[in-house]
């Protein structure tokens, strides 16, 4: 490879990087910059070449590098029209004979935007793990009371501990049921407090096959290309295991039936029997009576416990668990930005997500309930450095299906149909730019009385 091949390869690469490079001699006169750093500076690499690097950039780090010979690390320099730099130099060293000094920088907003948009991800992160105490929150008093009982009877009572299955619409807090037995059974003994909770969703497989094969393990030689692999029964004995979503067990339920009759577990592909002491939780959002073997249903049910959904919850249990996701968002802003964060609900902004249907349930209700206050808080870049904001969260904060699913909980409105007249007004007045609730005060004020939220369900179908 000739040195003329080999210069044009790097050049080619150094012009596809997102960091500019500047190089040059003694003198301060540029004999290098890629793309990045004309792009930078406003003009091209060929206008570059051969003229002082300070006609381009008036603060360079460079020149320091040529008076001192040293490098200067990690230097934030400010340029023209705002642009702000973090810049690296170095010194160029041929023979032992210093011959120049280059740089490698980077625009800060780069790295401003990057720590925005972790920023916003811890946010998020935090404020959509699972909750662990949700259920002392809400209903424990309540119309969970009776379930929080039988799940502590299943590993608590005086006759042993028991195995049991949970079912419940998805988002009912079945996994969350599940730990909280793991809890209690350790904090009454019942297994030890280093025992393993070992969780396994049946349903993420794409074969029962595969499912098998974790739960129980294999051996080298069981299939092509199988190693021996330890299942998860036997990683969680002397603990629990939870097995989510059951029924996708399918045909492998007579393993799983044996494991339990027998207190041991074979590998798939293997000969051995290895002891397991282990609770088995298992749950589904569909009867297990109708896709389990009717004997591995009657020795996981000895306790079959069911969870309520959302709607059967009464309203002050959803006033209970609307307060905490509120707080749970507020403090994760306080925790992640430091500062001190207010949300405010206008009482008919929260009478709407009271009153809306939620199929996906408490989940649901708490992801509808992030995006209100998202619509309604300020972005990251607009905090500068302020210690303190508040965000009021109206109805026009809400998505649009919560109108339409919380007006059919709310008898006390009558709006009128919307006619084809009506209709037609509506879409003028959003032409004009205004929002629902605006068009709904037009309307009024032309004495046509539509709700807004009938607006926003209309334009959002005009979409």
């Amino acid at each position: 490879m000739n040195k003329l091949y080999t210069y044009e390869l790097f050049e080619e690469i150094l012009d596809h990087s997102n960091d500019g490079f500047n190089v040059v001699d003694i003198n301060g006169t540029v004999i290098y910059a890629n793309k990045m750093s004309a792009e930078y500076a406003n003009t091209t690499t060929y206008e570059m070449i051969g003229k002082p690097i300070t006609n381009f950039y008036e603060e360079a780090v460079l020149l320091r590098v040529l008076k001192t010979k040293k490098p200067v690390l990690d230097e934030k320099i400010h340029y023209v029209n705002n642009k702000k730099y973090i810049v690296n130099s170095y010194p160029l060293i041929k023979n032992h004979q210093f011959i120049g000094a280059y740089s490698i920088f980077k625009d800060v907003r780069d790295i401003e935007e990057l720590n925005k948009r972790i920023s916003y991800l811890e946010v998020h992160l935090e404020i959509t793990k699972p909750e662990k105490g949700i259920l002392d929150i809400i209903g424990i008093e309540g119309s969970l009371d009776t379930v929080i009982m039988q799940a502590k009877r299943t590993v608590g009572s005086l006759g042993g501990p028991r195995h049991s299955i949970i079912t419940g619409e998805s988002g009912t807090g079945k996994t969350m049921l599940a730990k909280l037995i793991y809890s209690y059974a350790k904090d009454v003994g019942v297994i030890g407090k280093k025992a393993p909770f070992i969780e396994v969703n049946c349903a993420q497989f794409t074969n029962p096959d595969i499912a098998a094969m974790e739960i129980f393990g294999s051996e080298a030689g069981a299939y092509t290309g199988s190693r021996q692999k330890k299942g998860l029964f036997e990683q969680a004995h002397g603990g629990v295991l939870f097995l989510d979503e059951a029924h996708a067990l399918e045909q492998y339920q007579n393993l799983l039936l044996k494991a339990i009759e027998s207190g041991t577990t074979r590998r798939i592909g293997g000969i051995d029997e290895i002891p397991v002491d282990v609770i088995i939780i298992a749950a589904s959002t569909r009867d297990l009576r109708t896709y389990l073997l009717p004997e591995l249903y009657q020795r996981l049910a000895q306790y079959a416990i069911h969870l309520p959904s959302l709607d059967e919850r009464n309203l002050e249990e959803k006033h209970l668990l609307f307060d905490h996701f509120v707080s749970t968002y507020k403090a994760a802003v306080e925790k992640i930005h430091n500062i001190k964060y207010n949300i405010q609900f206008t009482e008919e902004a929260k009478a709407f997500l009271l009153r809306a249907k939620y199929p996906r349930n408490i989940r649901q209700f708490r992801d509808i309930i992030n995006f209100s206050i998202d619509s309604a808080a300020p972005l990251i870049s607009d905090l500068k450095d302020r210690s303190s904001i508040t965000t009021t969260v109206t109805a026009d904060h809400l998505p649009f299906e919560i109108y339409e699913d919380s007006k059919s909980q709310m008898p006390e409105q009558q709006p009128q149909t919307i006619d084809e007249s009506v209709k037609e007004k509506i879409l003028e007045l959003n032409a004009q730019g205004l929002g629902p609730r605006k068009i709904a005060t037009r309307l009024k004020e032309a004495s046509i009385f539509v709700e807004y939220y009938q607006v926003a369900y209309f334009l959002k179908k005009q979409k």
